[in-house]
């Protein structure tokens, strides 16, 4: 049944009951959650924002799964602030997600096929899970049919495609060594549509929001690093705005689990963090508005999950090379260098502290609180010595 053409998210809320209240809480909470995307309303005022967004037409939204956990549909189920119902009920129109549908079977593909026909060229296609390439991708069926198969499909009618996750964005677990299943991401199957990567595993759900809203309320795409990544999310390293940072630049590194450093929350770059090449925004944007749920929030190293080469790839206690740092740009030493001693570097030295200590010795001797003192070193003629301010002599009285 396809979609009425005044299907849009004014028309949704108020046919839920949601009045203008509850509307500009709901947009305040996004602003929030994905400040970047409503940036491009061009609008300051809350209400102005508001406005565009309920003539935005809902978008309708296909999901697939393939090689996954779910765990990026559960990170999103997980959302309080906006929660998923108002994700699927007032924003998109989630058309086809085998985890939430009640559908199943036969009434399953009927409603894929109705999206994919009714909303050809409109509606946006997320994948989660990588999908096999192996075998002629027979090492996962959907509805008989390999999933390799199913992808290139949907896709070809697809607006847009979303990877969600580390996995559909480019292999993630299931592509590391050996790689039995020929496990890839979306865009080396995916050649001629517009594909958004949202790494991470799994990865926040404001991201996806996010970039589902300015398809809704612009019909664009936000603007992508050289990995398709939404720049709004992925502009800067975890290292960058770390809670620890500080540890790291005064030199306090955690050298093993469980020590006074790691209970006192000293930096975890010893122990293979890899917030230093990890962009991402887990350290500023909190998964469920809680500030510690995230691997360093429990004091847990970063595995760079939003990494291709790193993630599953490195091995997980590793340390990353710091590649792009910041001010301060110099940083204490990691590892503290050790050498051995040279004499003549010892020869050196003592001469050094043979000479001043000489020297500070005559001039104690030389220099004598008592005027006209002979005992001293020096000539008999010497003026009385002054003090340091070359002020009257030495026990004598100013003026």
């Amino acid at each position: 049944m396809a979609r009425p053409a005044n299907d849009t998210i004014g028309e949704r809320l108020r046919r839920c009951g949601v009045d203008r209240r509850e509307f500009l809480g709901f947009v305040g909470r996004l602003a929030v959650a994905a400040p970047a995307a409503l940036a491009l309303t061009r609008h300051l005022a809350l209400d102005a924002i508001a406005g565009e967004i309920e003539k935005a037409r809902r978008p309708s939204v296909v999901w697939l799964h393939f090689q996954d956990c779910t765990g990026c549909s559960e990170t999103l189920l997980r959302t309080s602030k906006p929660d998923l119902a108002e994700l699927i009920l007032h924003l998109v129109s989630l058309d086809y997600h085998e985890t939430v549908m009640a559908a199943s079977g036969k009434q399953a593909e009927a409603a894929l096929h109705d999206a994919m026909t009714n909303e050809a060229g409109r509606f946006v296609l997320v994948v989660e899970g990588s999908i096999p390439t192996k075998e002629r991708g027979h090492y996962m069926r959907l509805a008989g049919r390999p999933a390799l198969e199913v992808l290139q499909d949907v896709a070809a009618k697809a607006a847009a495609v979303i990877a969600i996750g580390s996995c559909a964005s480019w292999g993630g677990l299931p592509s590391a060594p050996p790689n039995p299943t020929g496990a890839v991401g979306v865009d080396s199957i995916v050649k001629d549509k517009p594909i958004v990567n949202i790494p991470g595993c799994p990865p926040n759900p404001y991201t996806f929001l996010g970039v589902v809203l300015q398809f809704a309320t612009a019909g664009t795409l936000p603007a992508l690093d050289r990995e398709r990544r939404p720049l709004f999310a992925y502009d800067r390293t975890i290292h960058e705005h770390c809670p620890r940072r500080a540890h790291f630049d005064a030199g306090r590194f955690a050298r093993q689990f469980g020590d006074d450093g790691h209970r006192h929350g000293w930096c975890l770059y010893q122990l293979g963090c890899k917030g230093p090449v990890t962009h991402a925004g887990c350290s500023t944007r909190h998964f469920n508005e809680v500030p510690d749920a995230w691997p360093i929030g429990i004091g847990a190293p970063c595995v760079g999950c939003t990494e291709r080469d790193v993630a599953f790839k490195v091995p997980m206690f590793d340390r990353a090379p710091v590649v792009r740092p910041t001010p301060p740009d110099t940083y204490p030493p990691v590892v503290a260098p050790t050498g051995t001693v040279d004499p003549l570097a010892t020869g050196l030295v003592g001469l050094a502290v043979g000479a001043v200590v000489g020297g500070t010795y005559v001039a104690s001797k030389r220099f004598s609180k008592v005027a006209g003192d002979e005992s001293v070193p020096g000539r008999k003629d010497d003026p009385p010595p002054r003090d340091g301010d070359g002020g009257p002599p030495l026990g004598g009285k100013g003026v």
